[in-house]
């Protein structure tokens, strides 16, 4: 894994650029989407006090228990389009650290990234056999759900795809954990401060054109939105529209044709419902990549939660924007939408922020402007659970021999 590392930083670049090629992403994107993956590899450098077991002498009498950590065996991932660096290198590279070997199946759609990084693993001496690619469709996906030797499942990805997949491999057994749903809130407070929560919020939602598992597609605004509007309104249209390579570019192409149609689609609908669009990125124009897939950033205001821009994954550059009365009502809001990768909350209040920490039901990020300590063991703590999901827990009973010095004691 060291020389793994050590290979991704040299051929950094060219990861960014198949990136950017097959996927769409701006090429700064493209790099970070490759370093967020990089970081998951040095994780695993230092995955053995991880796998470490735990000794109990003496817990009956002339009892010991010890615990190991065994691998699993044969693991496998299904990996979305959004991120063709960073979601393979967020598996394979725990599984094969912890023992196993991996078989990987990459978005058809760019799977260029995984294959060069294969090579480098190759190149840095991985053996042959521990880690394979497969490509494929519906059918691919199911043989690895359905195959007896595959004994653990990572997806991250669309939401119907994901219970498909925890389904049916559950059904035989296998470990599965699935990360899917793209539909994350922010709660805006009314002290919050303006400058921070317009740059967060036009940053979370159109950036990566909105393609990407975290990105805020809905904003709640306490205690009303027409504050706001100006300074959203302004700050989206900066945003410059263009190929990935171009320097200018801020948001990219979407992935499809089809993608971009539905994203269309929803905004249309939520006008239909009632909802105003203050910026609509339909139609948009970009000098030589007349043919692409651009959506530009849209803001739908006067949103409800019966419209089915709220109620669906849009995955694309669309901002809905909701008001209530309260942080009460934020929060009964947010909690009852089902989707729900993460949240936020801007204020200036730490009391707000300590509540908004404690009444909500998805993982809360909080954006104060107070003064704060925070301690940093998140990524430990993800990395610890990524190396354990590979792993299975062995607990070992012994009695010790008595020898004949033991016996004449």
């Amino acid at each position: 894994m060291l020389k793994f590392q050590e290979l991704i930083r040299a051929n950094w670049d060219e990861l960014a650029e198949c990136v950017t090629t097959e996927q769409g992403k701006t090429f700064q994107d493209a790099k970070g989407d490759v370093f967020r993956g990089l970081e998951v590899v040095e994780a695993a450098c230092g995955i053995a006090p991880l796998l470490m077991g735990e000794t109990v002498e003496n817990v009956a009498s002339g009892i010991d228990c010890y615990t190991i950590r065994q691998p699993v065996g044969v693991c496998a991932g299904i990996c979305p389009f959004n991120f063709p660096a960073m979601v393979p290198l967020w598996m394979y590279p725990m599984a094969v650290t912890a023992g196993n070997t991996f078989v990987l199946k990459p978005s058809e759609r760019d799977p260029g990234a995984s294959l060069i990084l294969a090579d480098l693993a190759m190149q840095a001496g991985l053996p042959k056999g521990v880690l394979n690619i497969v490509h494929g469709t519906h059918d691919v996906v199911n043989r690895i759900l359905d195959h007896p030797d595959i004994a653990a499942v990572s997806f991250v990805g669309g939401d119907a795809a994901g219970r498909h997949i925890y389904s049916r491999a559950a059904a035989t057994g296998k470990r599965v954990q699935v990360n899917m749903g793209a539909k994350n809130h922010a709660v805006v407070m009314p002290d919050a401060d303006e400058d921070t929560t317009v740059k967060a919020l036009t940053g979370a939602c159109f950036g990566a054109a909105g393609q990407r598992c975290m990105a805020v597609s809905a904003a709640v605004f306490v205690g009303g939105f027409d504050r706001w509007r100006g300074p959203l309104l302004a700050a989206a249209k900066t945003l410059k529209v263009n190929g990935g390579f171009e320097p200018d570019a801020d948001v990219g192409p979407m992935i499809t044709s089809d993608a971009k149609a539905r994203c269309e689609k929803l905004i249309q609908s939520g006008m239909d419902q009632g909802a105003e669009c203050i910026l609509d990125g339909r139609g948009v124009e970009v000098r030589g990549y007349e043919k692409g897939n651009f959506v530009g950033p849209t803001i739908l205001a006067k949103v409800q939660p019966h419209m089915d821009c709220y109620k669906q994954e849009i995955f694309g550059p669309v901002l809905s924007c909701l008001e209530v009365d309260t942080l009460d009502d934020a929060i009964a809001l947010v909690n009852a939408n089902p989707y729900g990768n993460g949240t936020a909350i801007f204020t200036d209040s730490g009391s707000a922020a300590r509540r908004f920490q404690h009444d909500i039901q998805v993982w809360p990020s909080l954006c104060v402007a107070v003064a704060l300590v925070i301690a940093m063991h998140a990524d430990r703590k993800y990395h610890r659970t990524l190396s354990l999901r590979y792993t299975a827990l062995m607990t070992v009973w012994t009695r010790p021999a008595q020898t004949d010095t033991d016996q004449s004691v």
